[in-house]
């Protein structure tokens, strides 16, 4: 703590400098912060997966349907405990920036498998007794102030419009929490299958199915189960393919694209031009500065010292660029979700804060490495005789 006076006057020294790489690397770990979060958003449904839950796909690719009269015959799997029906909707509400996750489901076997979601049970029950009910996430009712007993008009680019009706039209009959909050899954709507399927329009697409999610009885076993189900439907016109809940929602959001390797792919790009400003930084000071260190090897200051305060002086411009940046994505990422139709949630995680940090420091000392070296290799007699 002696020497913090000697380090931050020579910080002040070229204070535009200081000011512009501060600036720069504060961007560098804002922007690290804000893809970390993405990427948690945009896998949310991966951290969220239950391992007791298996996803039971069209074998080809998830747009294909399965019939609803497989039903039963997953059911009767060994080792199956529960099953669920789903299709993939797709609502927009009143404009095309209105979009969200609006999902037909059996409201029984739904809120059997999907124990986290909160509904109180004279809600549940009026949804059973509705027909075009639909139970809303709190996050979709704040947004767009809906209520319970609001009738809302939703339309497809997928289905289209119902049989004898310009939209499709739900009456909310439930506001539903989640106990899981790692993601956020309340901004999404479901609706009754039955109503679903007596409203489209082509004969053929009725009794059909997007996807199933099966409970099975012991986690240990679902690798097992997954095959056996597989096996049933083998050589069928509907093959299926059955992974994991968290394998499942990962390769939903891989159609969007690789997320971890891209928010790795632009990070990397970043740091490395970071490290080179922040390098050329302390090289320049260290250059501007021979003459005083020569000074201050003359007055007793060791090598090691030396070297020592080059590196502290690098570290402090790193980590106040690197801290600030983090905590300024860290608060604007915990004032809420701008855009809870997109992306479940946003926030950014204590782990991915502790790896910024870390890399912050460790720009730090990678930056003022080289610098630190040459003013600790400087000898006396050749920094004095600079001008």
């Amino acid at each position: 703590m002696k020497f913090l006076s000697l380090i931050l006057s020579n910080l002040k020294r070229k204070k535009l400098r200081t000011t512009l790489t501060i600036l720069s690397i504060f961007v560098a770990f804002l922007l690290f912060g804000f893809l970390c979060a993405l990427k948690e958003g945009l896998l949310a449904g991966v951290n969220m997966a239950d391992a007791d839950r298996l996803i039971i796909r069209n074998k080809i690719t998830l747009i294909l349907p399965l019939p609803k009269s497989y039903e039963n015959r997953i059911l009767n799997t060994p080792g199956v405990d529960a099953v669920a029906s789903s299709s993939w909707f797709g609502g927009i509400y009143q404009d095309p920036k209105n979009f969200f996750a609006t999902i037909p489901v059996d409201p029984e076997t739904f809120l059997d498998l999907y124990k986290e979601i909160v509904l109180p049970k004279e809600q549940k029950d009026e949804w059973m007794r509705t027909r075009n009910g639909a139970i809303v996430g709190k996050t979709l009712v704040e947004k767009f102030g809906w209520k319970i007993g609001d009738t809302i008009p939703l339309t497809s680019p997928i289905w289209g419009q119902p049989a004898n009706q310009s939209a499709w039209e739900f009456k909310i009959v439930g506001i539903f929490d989640s106990k899981k909050k790692a993601g956020d899954a309340t901004s999404s709507l479901y609706f009754r299958w039955d109503y679903f399927d007596e409203g489209k329009q082509e004969e053929r697409q009725k009794g059909q199915v997007g996807w199933y999610t099966v409970r099975v009885k012991n986690a240990d076993d679902a690798a097992a189960i997954a095959t056996k189900i597989d096996d049933q439907f083998a050589n069928s016109p509907y093959e299926t393919k059955t992974e994991a809940e968290g394998a499942f929602a990962s390769s939903f959001a891989q159609q969007i694209g690789d997320i971890a390797t891209i928010v790795m792919g632009v990070i990397s790009a970043v740091f490395f031009t970071i490290l080179l400003v922040a390098g050329n930084t302390m090289s320049q000071a260290v250059r501007e500065r021979t003459e005083e260190l020569g000074v201050l090897k003359a007055m007793g200051f060791t090598n090691g010292l030396v070297l020592f305060l080059v590196l502290i002086e690098s570290c402090v411009i790193a980590c106040l660029g690197g801290f600030v940046g983090l905590g300024v994505a860290w608060l604007i990422a915990s004032l809420g979700n701008p855009v809870p139709d997109i992306i479940p949630s946003l926030h950014l995680p204590t782990r991915d804060v502790i790896i910024g940090a870390c890399s912050a420091l460790a720009l730090g000392i990678i930056a003022g490495a080289v610098p630190a070296l040459q003013a600790m290799r400087l000898q006396i007699a050749t920094a004095l005789r600079r001008n």
